[in-house]
């Protein structure tokens, strides 16, 4: 059945149908299959929170081409798609959406509330996949997890207790970063700090019984209400005297000591640290070495509690700032006040500042458990790219802390531990916590049945380390598809996720996780800016593929996206993806409407070979090669590159307008059907190769270069792979010559103004036997492509007068002008361009010398007025070229 395509692609009329057809067919299913080979990829599992970004796009654009890619190379391709239940983020939504229904959290407790999480999950949670759908990706959806998923579940109780049992975890009080917003402690990667303008406030300290003081310096006066105690350096001769003295603290009036520490820079300051246990890392340090009381004045949410004075108790932290400040200032405690910058540390998810906070929490042993993740990235088992990730991976792993696993939240997965709350009987033991995967039934050490089990939930990133294996139901399949062979995720999150999961996967599966990371790049605004919904530069992925389609936004983001470097994206950079597309549909077209005329013959394919055959045939081959071995070695810019100037250039600009010659001047029946059966062949292979890329335009085509069985598709065809017989360099060679002749021949035309409808004559002069053979041979692509009625070429020929020239690998071209344009009106336009040409230029130049615009204009301002000078300057040049040519 004849097949055709549409004028003009519709991308709108194409994705949804194919979409559906790959499902249905059940084209993105794999199962253990011990005949082939397995390649696998485990998703980044997106926050059931999230809707897709450009970052997103990027990310499994890049996991989508490696799939295919692999599919169509004869593996046994799987991706596992899935989603995290995200602890904060999700308990923060609904807590929200709770709340604007008059809904307190606490009111209704934990079951209640956690019914609402599920329910919310199962009405938003898988939001974010189904966008994905639009992109194309090839995950296999019978595959879908869900990090809190009863099995998956499981895992990680049981990865807990396996640790807890080995002595890896355990329960302890820490100074912890503590999120006001979500009442919980973060871990240090979830802290982002930035640089403000902020205060720095110097304060007296009475000695007790003596009219002496000492002055401390602090950013957060509130905290003053907690301090017990003031250090100084022991070498420091200012404050030798005063070292076990107390000070009465004012607004407070506690003693508290004055003490010698090492830690204290006299050099800092004014040489006196006031010492804050309860909400300073440093200073808890400090208590310990000296026995000092830790006073802790924060509620959970911030709020001062009452351990500060009466006037200060349920101010938020802020408020309470400013009115300690105040205080003291009217009690004359105030010295002076400074403008200082310095950076605070923000929570990631409540975007409030952190406190540091003494808090019993959940921590595992970082030290041992990550030498086998360190030395299998030393080893190579476990490849980074770019490569300099590794330095970043290593100066973490290797100054390590323990990590705070516990959450003060409600959805996530609970800490399996319980506490004996039985009769005033209990035996000593009782105190133990109950650590096991089940919940006991009774206290195994006093029979009490009055259990209770721990209210913290685990750290996400303790869930989602697990990922690499976890997906994976049964032992058959951990066994078949694991070790998986790429991870593709941000860099952002290689402390909280990458280097955890090749720690995870050493202890409990005694292997890596992956072979290789492919670190994306952090995608931007056209000015440099990271993408946000505040500053209004972060548009809709779904709005950019309505417009443009699939293909389009799938092609321009790999384009644009070196490895390693960022991607400055702009919504109109979509042109290059979607004039691509149409390059690609357009070429189909040619090639099905050629076909309704001539019959295909598959024994023709290496018949009635030209110059322009073989050459296309070198190119196919050398691209297929380059392609494959970019991918190889994950230079995916590069391969779409490859891809993109194959396609454009080599095969529609060039082959295409040559057979198009051919055909239409050819009257021997076999040599049009071999003409058109190989041009069919070479872009079949072009699909194929392009089709990791861009899925939907590639099968729609595909399927309409000939009848296919339901099923068919393009995706389970097969990779082309390079015969490297037909890479050819000296025919690329003789091929590249001619194009040059051409392009030199049309370069002219267009500079001197000659009508397309005119042909011209051309002269060529060469001492060079080779290169005056292949014009000969090939003058009929020359007189076609470059519109030319008499080619003369030789060692001896003579400019002609009047004639416009061009110099090429030591070949001068002439084309005679007189008889194609009026030279005197050519002399008249010329002129009048150049003069326009050079007002505009004494203006750009005026202006750049102009030292008020250059040192007030912005930046881009004047990088553009540059750009300008340039093109006129370059401009100009030719016109007076031009004009010598006629003189």
């Amino acid at each position: 059945m004849k097949k055709e395509l549409l004028k003009v692609y519709s991308p709108n009329e194409v994705e949804d149908k194919w979409y559906s057809y790959w499902e249905e067919n059940n084209l993105f299913h794999a199962e253990v299959d011990h005949a082939k080979e397995p390649y696998t990829i485990v998703i980044p599992p997106p926050n059931i929170t999230g809707s897709l970004t450009m970052g997103h796009i990027l990310n499994n654009t890049l996991q989508d081409i490696f799939i295919r890619w692999k599919k169509m190379q004869g593996y046994n391709a799987c991706w596992v798609p899935g989603t995290d239940h995200a602890s904060i983020a999700t308990e923060t939504k609904v807590t929200q959406a709770l709340k604007e229904k008059g809904i307190d959290k606490k009111k209704i407790g934990r079951e209640e509330f956690l019914k609402h999480c599920q329910e919310w999950k199962e009405l938003y949670g898988g939001m974010i996949l189904k966008q994905l759908r639009k992109l194309g990706v090839a995950c296999d959806w019978e595959r879908l997890r869900f990090t809190m998923d009863d099995d998956y579940y499981r895992l990680v109780i049981e990865a807990f207790v396996q640790l807890y049992e080995k002595g890896q975890i355990y329960r302890g009080l820490r100074m912890v970063n503590w999120d006001p917003q979500s009442q919980s402690a973060i871990s240090d990667e979830e802290v982002i700090y930035q640089e403000v303008n902020g205060k720095l406030w110097y304060f007296k300290y009475p000695i007790k019984e003596s009219d002496e003081f000492i002055v401390v310096a602090t950013t957060r006066p509130e905290t003053m209400l907690g301090d017990t105690g003031v250090a100084v350096n022991p070498e420091d001769e200012r404050y030798k005297h005063l070292i076990g003295k107390k000070i009465v603290l004012p607004l407070v009036g506690r003693e508290i000591p004055i003490f010698a520490d090492e830690y204290v820079d006299k050099e800092f300051g004014t040489g006196c640290v006031k010492v804050t246990p309860a909400h300073d890392p440093n200073d808890f340090e400090m208590s310990k070495r000296h026995k000092l009381q830790v006073v802790n004045i924060l509620n959970p949410d911030a709020t001062l509690n009452s351990n500060a004075p009466g006037e200060f108790v349920g101010l938020d932290r802020f408020e309470a700032r400013k009115k300690v400040a105040r205080r003291l200032e009217e009690e004359g405690f105030l010295v002076k006040i400074e403008d200082y910058k310095t950076n605070i540390g923000y929570s990631e998810r409540g975007k409030v500042p952190i406190e540091p906070y003494l808090s019993e929490q959940w921590f595992m042993k970082m030290d041992e458990l990550v030498k086998p993740a360190i030395k299998s990235v030393e080893e190579g088992e476990v490849k980074f790219h770019p490569d300099r990730w590794t330095k970043v991976y290593f100066h973490w792993m290797n100054n390590i802390r323990d990590w705070c696993i516990s959450r003060q939240l409600w959805w996530g997965h609970r800490i399996p531990v319980w506490y004996c709350v039985g009769d005033d009987a209990c035996f000593l033991e009782c105190k133990k916590p109950i650590v096991a995967v089940d919940p006991p039934e009774k206290c195994p050490h006093c029979g009490s049945k009055n259990l209770r089990q721990d209210e913290d939930v685990l750290d996400t990133w303790a869930s989602s380390w697990l990922w690499a294996h976890g997906v994976f139901k049964t032992e058959e399949e951990r066994k078949y598809f694991y070790p998986t062979d790429l991870l593709i995720t941000g860099p952002d999150i290689i402390f909280f996720w990458v280097a955890r999961m090749i720690i995870a996967g050493h202890e409990f599966m005694n292997e890596i996780p992956f072979k290789d990371v492919y670190f994306t790049s952090i995608i931007r605004d056209d000015k440099g800016r990271k993408m946000s919904k505040s500053l209004g530069n972060s548009p809709d992925p779904l709005e950019v593929i309505d417009q443009y389609g699939a293909d389009a936004l799938r092609f321009t983001v790999i384009y644009l996206a070196p490895l390693g470097q960022d991607v400055l994206f702009s919504v109109d950079k979509c042109e290059i993806g979607r004039n691509f597309a149409n390059k690609i549909w357009n070429a189909g077209r040619f090639l099905l409407m050629n076909r309704e005329n001539i019959s295909l013959n598959e024994n023709l394919l290496h018949s009635h070979l030209d110059l322009a055959d073989k050459w296309i045939l070198s190119r196919l081959n050398a691209t297929i090669q380059n392609l494959n071995d970019a991918l190889d070695q994950f230079k995916i810019n590069d391969a779409s590159k490859q891809i993109y100037n194959f396609i454009w250039s080599d095969y529609c600009d060039w082959y295409i307008e040559f057979i198009k010659n051919r055909i239409n001047s050819e009257t021997n029946d076999e040599i049009k059907s071999a003409i058109l059966t190989r041009a069919i062949r070479v872009y079949e292979n072009i699909l194929k190769l392009l089709h990791p890329i861009m899925p939907y335009i590639t099968e729609e085509i595909w399927q309409a270069l000939a009848d296919r069985q339901e099923g068919e598709s393009i995706m389970i065809s097969t990779f082309p792979a390079a015969d490297h017989s037909l890479i050819k360099p000296f025919v690329d060679g003789e091929m590249d010559f001619l194009q040059n002749i051409i392009t030199s021949v049309r370069n002219i035309r267009g500079e001197m103004n000659v009508p397309p409808s005119k042909t011209c004559d051309v002269v060529i002069k060469t001492e060079n036997r080779k290169f005056e053979e292949i014009i000969k041979n090939y003058s009929q692509y020359i007189s076609r492509l470059a519109r030319v009625e008499n080619i003369s070429v030789g060692k001896d020929v003579v400019k002609p007068k009047h004639s416009s020239s061009a110099v090429m690998r030591g070949v001068e071209i002439f084309v005679p002008l007189e008889g194609l344009i009026d030279i005197e009106v050519e002399r008249e336009r010329l002129k009048k361009e150049a003069e326009r040409l050079q007002r505009l230029l004494d203006g750009v130049n005026k202006k750049l010398s102009n030292e008020s615009f250059t040192s007030r204009a912005p930046k881009e301002v004047i990088e553009k007025e540059k750009e300008k000078q340039h093109n006129f300057s370059t401009s100009l040049e030719k016109i007076k070229h031009s004009l010598k040519l006629l003189d």
